[in-house]
């Protein structure tokens, strides 16, 4: 099997969807988290103009595979640097340089780029497959046997720079999950970007109700909470978070919270208009639906394009 050399931030998202794509492509990731040196990590890498200087010569060692990807800005600027004769660069996300630097650009719709090189998938890159939830649904059904049906699983993201999610978002958060807890199993699960004091209100809200709110002990149920879902409500912060919950075949609720992102918001709102996600409203509804996922799309216009 060949080898793919990733680049990314140590951040999920990037590391899911870089990871999703090497998968998908039949290709083994060696994954290279990337350490940024002082100061060029206070400095955008739009103006890193030797990305040695910035992340480190070891990142750069040889021998080099066929193919590096680079996922995010940094990622992407260390791929396009090792491109080369005998290696193929792969930019997953908008790689805010030329595209003319890569062999192939992923960008999700949302991005607005296009190219010969360009690969538009509708969804962000992920490793949510169906075989993976068949595997994870043998695991946690039994683990949630004793909820109610139809089963919900509640995704929380948290504030960042563009959203708001604190106290006063999860009181109004818990009044609508506290609405259909009465026709409802409720199964919430945190993020590691979920505020402390918004699990609280939720907890202390819901668990009276029968909710179940993972506490970040024992085995990670977040896979196995998609894969046992009759419906799935998500925060709307979170473009890979909402994107491995349509690649299944539950509805989609979102849960959209205060402030703005342009690239966001229309990632949400193209949903929407697919029919693929609903607005909640402490409402529910289950509806037909079939999972939107380009991630094995993606992994083979790779190995087409590139001739692996």
């Amino acid at each position: 099997m060949e080898t793919a050399r990733i680049f990314c931030a140590d951040l999920a998202g990037l590391r899911n969807q870089a990871l999703g794509l090497a998968e998908a492509a039949k290709l083994a990731p060696d994954l290279r988290p990337l350490r940024f040196l002082p100061p060029w990590q206070r400095i955008p890498t739009n103006f890193w103009f030797n990305p040695r200087l910035a992340v480190g010569a070891e990142a750069f060692a040889p021998p080099l595979p066929q193919v590096v990807m680079g996922a995010g800005g940094a990622g992407c600027r260390v791929a396009a640097t090792l491109r080369g004769r005998d290696v193929r660069a792969v930019a997953i996300q908008h790689p805010r340089m030329a595209l003319a630097k890569f062999d192939l650009v992923f960008a999700a719709r949302h991005d607005g780029i296009s190219g010969e090189n360009v690969v538009v998938t509708r969804t962000a890159l992920h490793r949510v497959t169906q075989a993976r939830l068949a595997a994870e649904r043998a695991v946690w059904a039994p683990r949630f046997a004793a909820h109610r049906r139809p089963l919900v699983a509640v995704l929380l993201g948290g504030a960042n720079g563009r959203y708001r999610f604190g106290a006063s978002e999860a009181h109004a958060l818990a009044r609508q999950l506290a609405a259909i807890a009465p026709e409802a199993g409720l199964v919430i699960t945190p993020s590691r970007r979920t505020a402390p004091e918004v699990v609280e209100i939720l907890r202390a809200a819901l668990e009276p109700l029968g909710a179940w709110i993972w506490d970040f002990t024992g085995e990670n149920p977040y896979f196995g909470m998609l894969a046992c879902a009759d419906a799935i409500i998500a925060t709307a912060d979170s473009v890979s978070m909402v994107s491995e919950a349509v690649a299944t075949s539950a509805p989609v609720y979102l849960v959209r919270l205060p402030g703005r992102s342009v690239r966001i918001g229309a990632f949400m709102d193209a949903l929407a208009r697919d029919g693929r996600v609903r607005d909640f409203a402490g409402r529910l509804e289950l509806w037909d639906t079939e999972p939107l996922d380009d991630t094995q799309m993606a992994g083979d216009e790779l190995r087409r394009r590139l001739g692996l």
